[in-house]
């Protein structure tokens, strides 16, 4: 089916969207018709050919796993599919060799899935987690790193963190954080599920170790898919604590080839395609594949400067009536997301249903009012959203 080609602030891709203006990007996206499309047409292959479509949507994947890795800037043997952010991150947590007395360094106010699995592989293997402070990293006058300069003087094996803040839409400066760490023999984690999709990535620019993502927040894909991008001399260091069946190379011999090999003994996968256990969700990562080519299309380096003026835009209506913002002035720290605490007498928690009422979706994480406008999101509706919001206070 031929499709109407992406293009900034046209969400004629998304023609069953209800809301009059759709901000919750930074929690999950709606999905396009492109990503619809992909989707059904996978579901109606497997379901005419069963088995037979395993072939089709293998070579889908694998086409995918280069598309994702031109979108972060690494190699497609770089790339392992996964079925969400959080799996991802345990897949990282579990398969670190850590020793007893090994320190981890993560920061607080973080989402929890970039910590929790931390904290239990923290408890199985006896190491020690030093919980960061993040404002230093949005000080007016630029980054100060001089808490985390101590904390990796004090040792660590790894530090992990957002590419960008889910409460304040801070952006993290992930080349100087992995120097640091690089320097003192720590490697680098990061959560990008805030960033993929819609700012420019570079694994190997930023030195990145481990770059995990989902689908469903700013890939605009559909939930269930995610992926991993590994340097190949931080993946050597894993020891993989999940595996299963594809995990291991040669594995399908002993569905093709014959008697004979149906084995135990095959080396596993070299590559980051060692975290993919088994059967990845066919349907979802048709979807995924859809929603990255829109990506690449538009780019994502044109997509952040979309929607930083239409951050600004909201931000001074906003201001204007009262609401504090929490985003940075300085642009390279900007991102999607727009956090705002609301003045006495409104309460974000509150708002959030109030705006849905009328057209507005938008997100309150821990207290704040977050909005995060994403390709299809045109100007004309920043008006709506302040109309909505007198509407709300009168």
């Amino acid at each position: 089916m031929q499709h109407p080609a992406p293009a900034l602030g046209d969400r004629s891709l998304f023609p069953t969207l209800t809301a009059r203006a759709y901000l919750h990007h930074a929690g999950i996206s709606p999905l396009s018709t492109p990503v619809l499309t992909a989707m059904s047409e996978a579901a109606a292959d497997v379901a005419a050919r069963g088995s037979e479509a395993f072939g089709t949507w293998g070579e889908q994947r694998e086409q995918l796993r280069h598309t994702l890795a031109s979108l972060v800037g690494g190699r497609a043997e770089d790339v392992g599919f996964v079925s969400n952010t959080a799996a991802g991150l345990n897949a990282v947590a579990w398969s670190m060799p850590f020793e007893c007395g090994d320190r981890v360094l993560l920061f607080d106010g973080e989402y929890p899935s970039n910590v929790s699995p931390f904290l239990r592989a923290a408890e199985r293997h006896g190491i020690e987690v030093e919980l960061l402070s993040l404002e230093p990293f949005a000080a007016p006058g630029g980054a100060d790193f001089s808490e985390l300069e101590a904390a990796l003087k004090r040792g660590a094996r790894l530090v992990s963190v957002s590419a960008v803040q889910f409460q304040s839409g801070l952006c993290m400066p992930l080349s100087e954080i992995a120097a640091r760490c690089h320097a003192a023999g720590a490697r680098l984690c990061v959560d990008a599920v805030q960033a993929c999709g819609a700012m420019p990535i570079d694994v190997e620019a930023l030195g990145v170790d481990y770059l995990i993502s989902g689908s469903h927040k700013w890939m605009m894909g559909p939930d269930g898919a995610g992926f991993v991008s590994i340097r190949p001399d931080a993946l050597a260091e894993l020891r993989p604590a999940v595996v299963g069946a594809m995990s291991y190379q040669g594995t399908l011999d002993m569905l093709m080839a014959g008697p004979g090999h149906l084995r135990y003994d095959h080396p596993p996968h070299t590559e980051a395609r060692v975290f993919e256990t088994g059967m990845v969700g066919t349907i979802s990562f048709a979807g995924l594949g859809a929603a990255a080519e829109l990506l690449g299309r538009l780019t994502p380096a044109a997509i952040l400067d979309h929607v930083l003026e239409y951050g600004d835009r909201l931000e001074t209506g906003l201001q204007e009536r009262g609401f504090a913002s929490l985003r940075t002035a300085d642009r390279a720290r900007q991102s999607g997301i727009l956090a705002v605490v609301p003045p006495p007498g409104l309460l974000a928690h509150e708002l959030v249903p109030a705006l849905a009422a009328r057209g507005i979706v938008c997100g309150c994480p821990n207290g704040r009012l977050r909005f995060a406008p994403h390709w299809p999101n045109g100007f004309d509706e920043v008006d709506a959203v302040l109309e909505a919001i007198d509407a709300i206070r009168a």
